[in-house]
């Protein structure tokens, strides 16, 4: 099991940066994978990105070249840097980790982004 806490959220102007973070309660070395999912409203719950415990990403298309996850094992959290914020990135955004075929959440962090 893990607990996950997300933080660094908020409310930014277009074309400005912000940088989530999630913070496990145990070691998050050898966790399948960690992700961050994001959920506009009235959408479903969309994946943004991802990381594997070997430190392979992926991203959707529509942050590609714009956010950057990444993992600091030493501190159990992972990050998603988000730069050149788009209104359109506006949602709620979760961490989600991947242990054995079981899916942990945090309970979630709001970006909003203004145009």
């Amino acid at each position: 099991q893990v607990q996950l806490v997300e933080s660094g959220g908020g409310l930014v102007q277009a074309g400005e940066s912000l940088r989530l973070s999630c913070a496990a309660s145990r070691s998050i070395f050898n966790i399948n994978a960690m992700n961050w999912y994001r959920q506009a409203p009235g959408k479903k719950r969309e994946l943004v990105a991802s990381i594997t415990s070997r430190g392979s990403t992926t991203y959707a298309d529509s942050v590609k070249g714009r956010f950057t996850i990444s993992r600091d094992n030493a501190k159990n959290t992972v990050y998603l840097q988000m730069n050149s914020l788009k209104p359109e990135d506006t949602a709620v955004y979760y961490c989600n980790a991947i242990i054995v075929i079981t899916g942990y959440w945090g309970q979630g962090t709001q970006v909003t982004v203004s145009s």
